[in-house]
């Protein structure tokens, strides 16, 4: 998940108009209570349309920590 977090680096750079971090493919894990295409959880992904840039942005380095972290439990 490397890309997604290199992805949440640059979209948390953008002034305003943050892009939705759903990638389509939309499947809860259990065990995490993260989607597996996007890592949010359903709270973040409920909310998603009525935060402002800001809380956008704080998911959007939640979803960044959730991704480097898969990425270190997998090259190891």
């Amino acid at each position: 998940m490397e890309w997604l977090a290199d992805k949440a680096v640059q979209v948390q750079r953008q002034a305003y108009h943050l892009p939705s971090p759903c990638i389509s493919v939309c499947a809860m894990d259990i065990t995490s209570g993260l989607c597996r295409g996007c890592l949010r959880t359903l709270d973040e992904i409920a909310a998603w349309s009525k935060l402002d840039d800001e809380g956008k942005r704080v998911v959007w380095a939640h979803i960044e920590q959730r991704a480097r972290l898969q990425t270190e439990g997998t090259s190891s």
